[in-house]
């Protein structure tokens, strides 16, 4: 190839990933803000959202850096347009991870994302770091071991609407040519 090409080529490269994590980045976002349903489930409430939809189907498609930017920026956002403003950095961080975390197995021994069981293993992994981390951060915020256990539940059935819609919805985008 060319040498004065490579230049190009790789601002051309970077700038497609940076409009595919934005784009990745709003469509959680909006998942998270605009479908979802307050429940009480929970002594401090409870929000079950699609969020974690396309957070898993970002990471099982585009991968582990791709999966941690739109879920953790897409998350966060939601946190602080919506008046959760102390959340926000845990949120980053957690949902990061989760995006990490899926991506990671989803394409470990070179599945891609195109095994249905390694995703499976990677959604649930993300699922216990998420469970795991909500947690501490409730104990954090409000200095009580006991109460964050009350948001297990949500959290658990978040988890698995998002599970069961982003397994299938990866699958079906991973076999067009698009991906």
């Amino acid at each position: 190839m060319n040498n004065e090409l490579k230049p190009a080529l790789k601002t051309s490269v970077r700038t497609h990933d940076l409009i595919v994590c934005s784009l990745l980045t709003a469509l959680v976002f909006i998942a998270t803000r605009f479908m979802n349903i307050r429940l009480p489930i929970s002594v401090n409430g409870g929000l079950i959202h699609l969020g974690n939809t396309i957070l898993f189907m970002s990471a099982i498609v585009f991968g582990k850096k791709k999966g941690a930017i739109a879920g953790a920026f897409g998350m966060a956002l939601f946190d602080i347009l919506s008046g959760w403003m102390l959340w926000a950095p845990f949120t980053f961080i957690i949902r990061g991870a989760m995006g990490y975390i899926t991506g990671h197995i989803a394409y470990l021994g070179n599945k891609n994302g195109n095994n249905v069981v390694y995703n499976f293993i990677g959604i649930l992994a993300a699922s216990i770091f998420m469970i795991a981390g909500y947690y501490l951060t409730e104990v954090i915020l409000y200095g009580n071991l006991t109460a964050p256990i009350t948001s297990i539940p949500g959290n658990v059935i978040q988890l698995v609407v998002g599970a069961v819609v982003a397994i299938p919805l990866s699958a079906a985008l991973k076999r067009t040519k698009l991906f």
